[in-house]
């Protein structure tokens, strides 16, 4: 629900704050105290246009402020992700707020942080609907009207299955759509790939091959320095005169002999015992290896043409030769699909023929049942409409189809069906219908509003409903089912209205009386609530201009009936 709505500097509004309750908000005052100042600030933190006059003159800048009282889970999901999205936490409630400069430039905020005017706009008419001579009005657009029509019938579950049957027919089309671009291009791909497979097979990758082909590379390019490096070591080791082994053996005589006669020699002695082993193993691995340096020049280049080959590989394939096995398997596949792309084409051709068949059905389904909802909805508005003192009036729910490839008999499809819906009404005698966006005044767009939002409110989940002019041209028993259906609504929205009848305050659960003051050489606006006395003066000014005896005595007699 609306709680509070903040007014500063915002046209001859100097600094105001109104407090709303939840049911049926009325607002009263005399003519021109700023009741529609009112909705018109709070209009502009709905996104509606912004206007440097509308900053009181003398002051830079006008700043409106409204906090809604709205639990999450009330807000649809689009709504609720771009708040989470901008980081916004909406769990203590909702702050739409609008600056407007004396120069005609404005800023929107939502919960502190800056958005756009269309955001803004877009997550307001989520939760508030004004109605009357202003554009933020959800119900005059031919969506939401089909919302409200499915919702009232019983028909989301049955428009679910059509949007789930396009979904999947759109994805079809998709598919073969991809499918005929190929094709156009299969003769060539295939030559293509049939080429790369070849290279690639031809070339007998194993995986980890490339890094044994480098190690041998390196021992081959370096044959003659291992074989200059072995000999070295070997003659030092073992076959020169004055070779490691050699002395060892000697030095290990020495150690025995020494043993023999001192024990402290011992640990010396097994450690000369451990090493010789040691080094004569050596010494036989330097001897194989020596014989085992075996240089091929045919070798080498097999090696280093090798290489060049998965080097040239890779630069067409992949970073290294697991990449480009991989690749060639990606193509076989590819391949294989090409081959047999026409089949496909043919079968998944079949199959969407089918689903269209399908879709047409539940579609033509849906839009049925929807004729049958349209009909008990226009004798119910028309109904209405005339308690609303607008006898006469036509109204009508028009439904249209756009030409297309969609279905099987030749028509345009959406998630929705294969309807468009338009509200359309004929307010005076002898005039054609139009759609009700263009054809109602203020006062019979607001009553419309409200015969519309009293049949569908099953299907409207938006919270806080404003009306507008809503009484003019009305008054005696009209106004007074007014009040009545305006109170029966505020059971499932809040109601805030602006209104001259007393018939329709009478009915209010909460009063707010606005007033137009001199203050400081000044106009001001003040707005409070009223109750008990005051709300009977007010009540009896709005019967008769003044507060007689009998003006009162007729006041307490509503208001008493509107308790009831």
């Amino acid at each position: 629900m609306l709680r509070e709505l903040h007014i500063k500097n915002f046209s001859i509004i100097d600094n105001a704050t109104i407090e709303f309750q939840e049911g049926f908000n009325v607002i009263t005052g005399e003519t021109g105290a700023g009741k529609s100042i009112v909705i018109d600030a709070l209009c502009l933190t709905l996104g509606e246009r912004a206007a440097g006059e509308l900053v009181r003159s003398g002051e830079t800048e006008a700043v409106v402020e409204a906090f809604f009282d709205i639990q999450p889970k009330l807000l649809p999901r689009s709504t609720l992700q771009f708040l989470e999205d901008n980081g916004m936490d909406v769990s203590d409630g909702l702050i739409l707020k609008r600056i407007i400069t004396s120069q005609g430039r404005s800023r929107a905020y939502i919960n502190g942080s800056m958005v756009t005017v269309q955001a803004l706009s877009d997550i307001s008419r989520k939760i508030i609907d004004v109605h009357g001579q202003y554009e933020h009005q959800s119900l005059l657009s031919p969506d939401i009207q089909m919302d409200m029509l499915d919702a009232y019938g019983g028909l989301l579950e049955d428009r679910q299955e059509v949007a789930k049957l396009h979904e999947s027919q759109l994805a079809l089309k998709q598919q073969i759509s991809g499918l005929v671009q190929k094709d156009r291009e299969r003769a060539h791909r295939l030559d293509i790939l049939k080429h790369q497979i070849s290279e690639i097979e031809a070339a007998g990758l194993r995986p980890g091959e490339e890094e044994e082909l480098s190690e041998e590379l390196k021992i081959l390019s370096s044959s003659g320095r291992l074989s200059e490096l072995v000999n070295q070591a070997h003659e030092s080791l073992y076959a020169s005169e004055t070779a490691c082994i050699t002395n060892l053996a000697k030095i290990l005589n020495s150690l025995k002999e020494i043993r023999s006669i001192d024990a402290r020699a011992d640990d010396a002695l097994k450690s000369v015992e451990s090493a010789l082993p040691l080094l004569e193993e050596t010494a036989y691995f330097l001897r194989d290896y020596k014989d085992d340096i075996d240089f091929s020049a045919e070798r080498l280049e097999t090696v280093q043409e090798r290489l060049e080959l998965i080097k040239g590989l890779k630069r067409k394939y992949g970073a290294d030769v697991q990449a480009i096995i991989d690749y060639k398997e990606g193509a076989v596949t590819e391949f294989e699909e090409l081959q047999y792309s026409e089949e496909k084409l043919e079968s998944l051709k079949t199959e969407l023929a089918a689903m269209k068949n399908t879709l047409t059905e539940l579609a033509n389904g849906l839009s049925d049942k929807r004729k049958s909802v349209a009909k008990k909805i226009e004798a119910r508005v028309v109904a209405e409409l005339a308690e609303l003192s607008m006898p006469g009036t036509k109204f009508s729910i028009m439904m249209t189809r756009q030409q297309g490839d969609d279905t099987a008999d030749g028509f345009r499809a959406t998630h929705r069906g294969v309807d468009n819906i338009e509200f359309l009404i004929s307010p005076n005698i002898g005039e054609e219908l139009k759609p009700v966006s263009k054809t109602a005044s203020g006062g019979e767009l607001s009553r419309i509003m409200l015969a519309l939002k009293g049949i569908l409110a099953k299907g409207d989940n938006i919270p806080v409903l404003i009306f507008d002019e809503i009484d003019a041209g009305i008054g005696g028993k009209a106004a007074e089912t007014v009040g009545q259906k305006l109170h029966s609504l505020a059971s499932r929205h809040q109601i805030i209205t602006i209104t001259h009848l007393p018939q329709i305050a009478s009915y209010a659960e909460t009063h707010l009386k606005i007033e137009k003051k001199v203050k400081d050489k000044r106009t001001i606006v003040q707005v409070s609530r009223i109750e008990k006395d005051e709300r009977t003066q007010e009540v009896a000014r709005m019967l008769s201009g003044g507060t007689s005896e009998v003006s009162l005595k007729h006041a307490r007699e509503l208001l008493k009936k509107g308790r009831r």
